[in-house]
């Protein structure tokens, strides 16, 4: 490990020992920068921060200030972008604003962005880089695969610019830094990274892969779905890149912006003798179905790092398919409003990774969450977790669960993030978190309550009967229909390869019986609600709605299938798409 790498570890080592400590003093900073927000003075009045004792300070803002929801702050963030220039939520101003996904909550948010946002992510770059190089060794001026993306920026009508987080930070002067202070450098110029167009960002990515192959160490994404796809795409379209490496050459069918072409013909030069050996080993690659991909064409590749949990786990399959041998390392935790935790222990599968805090870069609080009972009278909640009041960072307890809650320096205050997380342990005394679940309900229809990880759990149940059939699961999504009655699930799914009807129906009838929550077995069972229905879609599908979020705003590098709908274009693709019906005789009498 290199000074700088033992430095930054150091600096992370010293901040958890002192975490309580850490936290008191960085929310100080928070307020001592921002006491003369409106948003602030609401709830804290005109109290003068600098004359209170920073502990003084930490129980009159935990006391005084409400927890709060995006709902809450919108008023204020819609405001900066309408131009307002009084401190609203921050004492500076406010001149950029992230756009988070919307797959969540099924519409794009408004987040503050500022330079703190970017100083964090490249201080987490580097701390997470530090923590893979003492597992897995890379080499200086090695190149890294990064299939990231930006999305187009806009500006308000007041000149507030606009786009998503990953793309804030790509066109900033920290990434390059990043690049520079990691010693790894993207294959891709920044020209193929910002193209707005994910088809041919793609196309160069793996163009520029293959032209760096030897000197590629490993292979990147923001989230896992993006690898996967990006290898798909490779599988189409291995010939051409097999021919513009032979010939140095850009596809002109491929690849049509300009700024896009100059840069990467900038860099290519013929080379028949590569073309010639990847040529071959993608004929042996598909004659076995493309498994070990990305280490027989990238032979340096010493692992593949994107986040791989919560909704990122149903790709984890197909990866581990096209990475072989190869390590799979869960990327660090953060959200659009800012960063949480480290992965420090890269050598962990992607279900066993935990994140430890940092207790810099916002203030953090706890909500304690309790199971539900399955006594059906319980069933009045909005959710299946009953609430304590919050909890500092350093009174959490191993083994609990918590809902986060954050307060940042871009004027984010008491703000629930929505993510369970199980505290699984301590490094030195900053928690390390297991992600569990967002904690928004994505299934119900009385007093059923089903999370996005129930319907992973069921998909996965029904999904085992396909192992055998050399048919893959490639997506799925679902639905809680109540136009009719009794409403009931729909569970959409895009296969790859044939599954004969009978199973199909099995793998039906698997999920229902699969759903565990007590309100929704009650419901099965006295036809409050009715069989699940399993729709299949025609091969595509889920393509077309990452290109409608995508034309929306999204960037392909945040993306995420929405694992529940009711958003009606994506509804009318999914029902347009499907070629076959199945309804469950699970509860059948």
């Amino acid at each position: 490990m290199s000074c700088r790498e033992s430095d930054i570890i150091g600096w992370f080592d010293a901040a958890a020992e002192s975490a309580a400590a850490q936290q008191t003093e960085t929310l100080r900073r928070i307020l001592w920068r921002n006491h003369t927000a409106e948003y602030l003075k609401k709830w804290l009045g005109d109290v003068d921060v600098h004359h209170l004792e920073a502990s003084a300070l930490e129980s009159l803002f935990t006391s005084s200030m409400p927890l709060a929801s995006h709902a809450d702050l919108e008023p204020y963030i819609r405001r900066i972008a309408d131009g307002e220039t009084t401190p609203l939520l921050t004492q500076e101003p406010i001149a950029t604003l992230s756009l988070s996904s919307g797959t969540t909550e099924g519409r794009p948010k408004y987040v503050p962005f500022t330079r703190h946002s970017s100083e964090t992510t490249l201080q987490i770059f580097k701390l997470a880089a530090a923590y893979r190089s003492r597992m897995y060794p890379t080499k200086e001026k090695g190149r890294v695969l990064e299939f990231i993306y930006s999305s187009k920026r806009f500006k308000t009508k007041c000149g507030i610019t606009v786009g998503t987080a990953t793309t804030h930070v790509y066109a900033s002067e920290e990434f390059k830094m990043k690049q520079h202070e990691t010693k790894s450098y993207t294959c891709s110029p920044q020209e193929v990274i910002s193209s707005g167009d994910y088809k041919q960002s793609t196309y160069c990515h793996l163009l520029l892969g293959i032209h760096y192959a030897e000197e590629v160490e490993y292979v990147t994404s923001t989230f896992a779905y993006s690898v996967v796809q990006a290898f798909r795409s490779f599988q189409e379209a291995w010939r051409e890149i097999c021919n513009d490496i032979r010939d140095g050459t850009l596809s002109s069918t491929k690849v049509t912006i300009p700024d896009v072409r100059r840069a990467v013909l900038e860099v290519l030069r013929p080379n028949p003798g590569l073309a010639l050996k990847i040529e071959a080993k993608c004929h042996e690659l598909e004659r076995r179905d493309w498994v070990g991909l990305i280490p027989e064409l990238w032979p340096n590749a010493k692992y593949v790092y994107s986040i791989m949990t919560g909704s990122m786990q149903p790709y984890l399959s197909k990866l581990s398919h096209y990475a072989g041998n190869l390590a799979l390392i869960s990327a660090d935790y953060g959200s659009t409003e800012s960063w949480i935790g480290v992965n420090m222990e890269p050598c962990l599968p992607p279900d066993k990774v935990t994140f430890a805090v940092i207790p810099t870069f916002s203030y953090f609080e706890f909500i304690p969450l309790r199971r539900q009972s399955h006594d059906t009278s319980d069933y009045q909640a909005t959710d299946d977790f009953v609430e304590g009041d919050p909890v500092p960072l350093s009174q959490v307890k191993m083994g609990n669960e918590y809902e986060i809650v954050l307060t940042t320096f871009t004027g984010l205050y008491r703000y629930r993030l929505g993510d369970v997380v199980e505290v699984a342990g301590f490094h030195r005394n900053t928690p390390k978190l297991n992600f569990i679940c967002r904690r928004k309900l994505i299934l119900t229809v009385n007093i059923d309550k089903n999370t996005e990880k129930d319907l992973q759990s069921v998909v996965a149940r029904g999904s085992q009967i396909l192992r055998n059939t050399g048919a893959e699961l490639v997506d799925f999504t679902s639905h809680a229909d109540v136009g009719k009655q009794p409403g009931h699930y729909i569970i959409y799914w895009e296969i790859e390869g044939k599954v004969e009807e009978r199973l199909l129906e099995d793998c039906c009838r698997e999920m229902d019986a699969a759903f565990v929550d007590q309100g929704y077995i009650v419901s099965r069972k006295s036809n409050s609600i009715g069989p699940l229905e399993l729709c299949i879609v025609e091969k595509g599908t889920f393509k077309k709605i990452m290109e409608n979020f995508i034309a929306n705003g999204a960037a392909l590098s945040q993306f995420k299938t929405p694992r529940c709908t009711s958003n009606p274009v994506l509804l009318k693709i999914l029902n347009v798409c499907t070629i076959k019906k199945f309804h469950s005789t699970a509860y059948a009498s």
